[in-house]
Order: C-alpha cells, then structure tokens, then sequence
C-alpha cells in the first residue's frame, strides 16, 4: 500500500526523469505544472516547475522526450494559449534550432533573448483608456446582438473568408513591390485618421445613428425578406420593359425628326402667348382662390367633400323626379306645339280690355266661326259667305284635321303648321294665299 502512494505521488508530483532545461521567460502567462511542451502541435513533454528568479525572471523547466532531445542552440520557446478565453490552457511551444548548433545539455538553460510569453487579453486592454475600452465594450455588445439567432447565416458567410483572405494577400503583395506608394499611402492614411480623430464626436454620432438605422431595418426584416423575393420577378420585368423602351426610343426618334420643322414656329406661338399668360394670372389667381381658400365653407374642395352627403339625400329623391318627368312629358309634347298660342293670348289679351269711357275699360269681343268659305269656279278661287249651319262645321271633332299653327299660312322657315309623331292632323289643312 506505502509502495503504490509513492508511485503515484512520482507520477503526479515528480520531475519526471530524462532530458530537461529551464527557459527564462518575462512573464509565465500563468503557465502551471502539467502543461503540455509541443513541437509543430506534436506534444513532446511536459511542464515540471516553475520558479521566480532572483533576477525577476520567471524560471520555467520543462522536460523533453528522447525523440527531440537533446535541443541545439537556437530553440525558441514560446508560451501559447489555446483560446483568448480560458486561463489554464497554455502551453510551451518550441521550435527547435538547427541541427548543425550547439547541444544544449541536460539542465541547460534557453536565453530570455530566445523565449516569448503570451499576451492576455487583460495586458492588451489595459493598454487602453477607460472610454476606448467603454467603445469596445459596446461593439462586443452591439456584435453579440446584430449575430444573436443569425449563426447559421454568419457560418455561410465564414465560407467566402478564405477566398477573401487570398485576395487580401494579392493586394499585399502588390503594396509590396511598390514601397514608395505603400509609404505614401501610409502617411496619407495617418493624416486621415489623424482628421477622423479630431471629429471623433461627429463620428460617434455617425455610428449611433448608423446603429438606430441598423435596428430599424432589422426590426422591418419581414418587409425587407418579402421586398427581396419579388424583387427577382421585377428586375425581369423591368428588363423586358427596357427592351421594349429601346424600340419605343426608336419610334420616337422620328416623332422627334418631324417635330422639328414645328419648333421653328413654337418660338413666335410662345412669344405671342406670353401676353395671354400674363393677363390670364388674375384668372388663374381667382381660380386658386375658387379651389382653396381658407375658412369654411367657401371653397370647391369642400363642396366636393360633401358631394357624398347629397348623394345620399338625392339617391330617393332623384329616381322618383325621373318618373315624374317621364310621366310628365307625353303632357308637355301636347301642350308645346301651343305655347306660341298661348304666350300671345297673355300678351294681346290686355288689349281686347284697352279701351275705356266714361264707365271704365271695356272690351268689345265678337267672336266669328268660319264665317267664309272658298270657292273655286272658272274664273278662280273666292271667299264667299258660309252659310249659318255650316260655320261651326271645322270645330266638330270628328272632322277636324288641322295641326297646331294651321290657322295661318305656313311660314317660311317651316316652322308651322307643327305635327308631333303621335298626332293625326293634316298638315296640308291651312288658309289659303301666300
């Protein structure tokens, strides 16, 4: 039992036997008993102790497999970490010296000129002012949230970087070749960051509303995926209007060579519509005011806008006005043929009742029914008196034929004797003579 509690405290507190040396290093970056010592990523050996020398130097002793042993002059040690955000991840890596050096024996030493420690991420902040590290602060931040449910997408995107990354080096490459460019180029960046740098507070600004626009547009992500996917169908859409308009373009070319014997006449047309056009501005300023004026009630758009209302009210009303004029009208077809008749007995009446006497107005009527009748014999036609018993004969109903304004000879212009359609007069019944 005593025998198996020694072995296992060599195992796990030994120095482990074999090839070792110690490498100064600045700063141990928190290395710990345990850690790997690697070569090309191939893990050689291991971490055995960890001192402070009296010089400040951190004293790190590391042992090393048979394969690689003995190290030559030349090695370089260098303290690596797995991630940025673990602690107890690091590891010693070592790229050996030529072959053609020195041996470094067992328990050697590899210079603090020939070692590098890790930098943590805390010695690089530290290196930065409060409001750089506030600023950087809310990029992780505001990163964390422009990435947050978009980790899909952002691994689609990391498979254009290497391409990207060959192209960058292209570029580099180029800037090499021409180092008085590359340095002129150097300065004039300086100078440009030296300016943004004076107008830090515009940028900031600049970026916050850079941030407010970003958020708006994600917040409108299902607008913008819906705008996306019809977007395709226009563009082709577009693209065959644009080939239609080509030909259009066409056609137009000569609408434009046949119009151009026109504008030589538009000058003078224009030059004489320029007096029209001013006097016409008092119109046009009346018109305005007719359109929109303020106040209520005295202007076209408010008529307009209550247009609906009246509908309304006239939808019930207007349909039953229709009937009533279309009732009314066999009515008014009768009676216009005497209209002429009846406006001259308004105005001729008064002058049956003109004369007066000593007793007042008086009117002397007698009225005559046909009281002539023409004759015709060898000689020619002739008035001559019609008897008493036939002088009422033309206002029996069953013979009378003559239309309306057939009293009188017909007029010149044909406008007499009228006959409506649904009449049955005859228009050839009229008086005789010229």
């Amino acid at each position: 039992m005593i025998a198996a509690v020694v072995l296992l405290g060599v195992l796990l507190f030994g120095t482990g036997g074999g090839y070792q040396v110690t490498a100064d290093f600045q700063n141990a970056s928190q290395l710990v008993r345990g850690n790997l010592v690697e070569v090309g990523g191939v893990e050689v050996g291991k971490v055995n102790d960890i001192s402070l020398a009296p010089n400040g130097m951190a004293q790190v002793k590391i042992s090393v497999s048979g394969d690689f042993a003995p190290l030559h002059q030349g090695t370089v040690a260098t303290i690596r970490v797995n991630s940025l955000s673990g602690i107890a991840n690091r590891y010693v890596s070592l790229q050996p010296g030529p072959n053609s050096g020195d041996k470094i024996p067992d328990g050697g030493t590899i210079g603090a000129d020939n070692t590098n420690s890790a930098v943590d991420l805390d010695q690089l902040f530290n290196t930065l002012d409060k409001p750089t590290r506030h600023g950087l602060q809310q990029l992780i931040q505001g990163s964390a949230e422009q990435l947050q449910g978009k980790g899909k997408l952002a691994n689609q995107s990391l498979r254009y970087l290497a391409p990207t990354l060959s192209t960058s080096s292209l570029v580099t490459q180029e800037l090499a070749r021409d180092q008085v460019e590359f340095q002129k180029f150097v300065t004039d960046t300086s100078n440009v960051v030296t300016t943004i740098a004076g107008r830090r507070n515009d940028l900031s600004a600049l970026v916050g509303n850079a941030n407010t626009t970003m958020r708006a547009i994600g917040d409108e992500n299902v607008s913008l995926a819906q705008a996306l996917g019809v977007l395709p169908q226009t563009l082709r859409q577009a693209n065959t209007t644009f080939v239609d308009l080509n030909s259009t373009l066409d056609d137009l070319d000569r609408l434009v060579n046949a119009s151009k014997p026109a504008t030589k006449r538009l000058a003078p047309f224009l030059k004489q519509l320029r007096p029209l056009v001013r006097d016409a501005t008092p119109t046009i300023t009346d018109l305005r005011h007719l359109i929109r004026t303020k106040g209520s009630n005295n202007d076209l758009i408010e008529l307009l806008t209550k247009q609906p209302k009246l509908a309304s009210l006239a939808k019930a009303d207007f349909p039953r006005t229709i009937r009533a004029f279309q009732k009314g009208q066999p009515v008014v077809d009768y009676l216009r043929p005497y209209a002429p008749d009846f406006t001259g007995w308004l105005t001729k009446f008064a002058e049956g009742a003109a004369n007066y006497d000593a007793n007042g107005h008086f009117a002397r009527i007698m009225p005559m029914f046909n009281a002539f009748q023409l004759t015709d014999n060898a000689s020619g036609s002739f008035l001559t008196a019609a008897p008493a018993s036939q002088r009422l004969a033309g206002f029996q109903t069953h013979r009378q034929q003559k239309c309306p304004g057939g009293a009188t000879q017909p007029a010149p212009d044909g406008s007499n004797p009228y006959r409506e359609p649904q009449t049955t007069c005859d228009p050839s019944t009229v008086p005789p003579g010229p």
